[in-house]
C-alpha cells in the first residue's frame, strides 16, 4: 500500500466526528470534469486532493469539518488520507448514510479522466481493506446505493457491482498466442535475416570461439566480427522497440533488415577510416 498521510500533506489532525464502526465502505467519484493531466503527473493528484479539501472547507452550506471523504485514490496507486480511520464521513448524502458507511473517492470524474486505472482500483481496495481492519463491515457499495446521484460514475460503479475485486495482471501463456500462416512465414524470414549475424558463436574446438579466432586474426577478420556484432545489436534493438501487441510482423521484418543494412554500412566506413589512419 502506498499511503500519503495527512502529515505528509501538511494537514492537521481531522476535526471530523469519531466513529469506530460502519456497515462497510461506499465508493465515490468527483462528479465533475477531472483533468487527464493526473495520469502523467502525480503532483497534479496531490494538488487535486488539496483543492477538494479546500472547496469542502469553504462550503458554508454543508458546513464540513474537513474534506468529506475518509480516503482518496489516485491513478498512480496512492491512497491519500482524508478524514482517515475511525472518522465519520461527510460524503454519503445525509447523517444516516454517513453513519452507515465510510467513504473513499477515486480521482476520476464525469468528463476528461473518467476511467479508473488498475492502480487506482488497487488503491481503493487498499483503503477498503485498511478500513475493514479498523471497524468497517464487509459491505462495498456505490454512493448511488441509497442516495439519488450518478456517483461514482459508470466505470467505478460497474467495478463495485462486481464486488470491487483487486485487479490482477496475468501475462498470456505461449499457448494462447496463435499465428497465421502469413505471420509464420514473415517470422521465418526474420529468422533467416538474423542467422548470418550469429556466425561467430562457439563451435567447440579447443574451447575457442570464432570470436576468439577473429581477435587473433587479421583486420579483415576483426572487421567481419565487428560487422556481425553491430548488425545483430541493431537488429535486436529495433525488434525490441517494435515488439508488442498489434504490431505488423512485416513491419518488424522490414525495420530489422534496414537496421542491419545501416549497421553494416557504418562499420564499413569505420574500418576504412581506421585503415587510412
Amino acid at each position: 500500500m502506498k499511503l500519503v498521510t495527512r502529515a505528509q500533506l501538511g494537514w492537521p489532525a481531522s476535526a471530523a466526528p469519531s466513529q469506530t464502526s460502519t456497515k462497510g465502505v461506499k465508493v465515490h467519484y468527483e462528479g465533475s470534469p477531472v483533468s487527464t493531466k493526473l495520469l502523467s503527473d502525480h503532483n497534479a493528484c496531490i494538488a487535486e486532493w488539496k483543492a477538494i479539501r479546500a472547496s469542502h472547507l469553504a462550503n458554508k452550506t454543508e458546513n464540513y469539518s474537513d474534506v468529506a471523504y475518509n480516503y482518496a485514490a489516485c491513478p498512480h496507486g496512492y491512497l491519500l488520507e482524508g478524514r482517515g480511520l475511525r472518522k465519520r464521513t461527510g460524503a454519503n448524502g445525509n447523517q444516516a448514510l454517513n453513519q452507515g458507511h465510510y467513504a473513499i473517492v477515486g480521482l476520476v470524474g464525469s468528463e476528461g479522466l473518467t476511467q479508473p486505472t488498475d492502480a487506482m482500483l488497487s488503491a481503493i481496495r487498499d483503503g477498503i481493506d485498511l478500513l475493514r481492519k479498523n471497524g468497517a463491515g464487509s459491505e462495498v457499495k456505490g454512493h448511488r446505493d441509497g442516495y439519488a446521484t450518478a456517483c461514482p460514475g459508470g466505470p467505478l460503479y460497474a467495478w463495485v457491482q462486481k464486488g470491487a475485486p483487486r485487479p490482477t495482471t496475468t501475462p498470456p501463456k505461449e499457448d494462447d498466442v496463435s499465428l497465421t500462416s502469413a505471420e509464420k512465414k514473415q517470422l521465418a524470414e526474420l529468422h533467416k535475416t538474423l542467422v548470418p549475424y550469429a556466425g561467430w558463436a562457439y563451435k567447440g574446438k579447443n574451447e575457442k570461439s570464432d570470436a576468439y579466432a577473429y581477435l587473433r586474426g587479421t583486420k579483415a577478420d576483426i572487421a567481419k566480427l565487428a560487422t556481425q556484432i553491430a548488425g545483430l545489436t541493431a537488429a535486436v534493438n529495433k525488434l525490441a522497440q517494435l515488439a508488442g501487441s498489434g504490431v505488423d510482423t512485416a513491419q518488424v521484418v522490414a525495420a530489422v533488415e534496414k537496421a542491419i543494412a545501416d549497421a553494416v554500412v557504418k562499420v564499413d566506413v569505420d574500418i576504412t577510416s581506421n585503415q587510412e589512419s
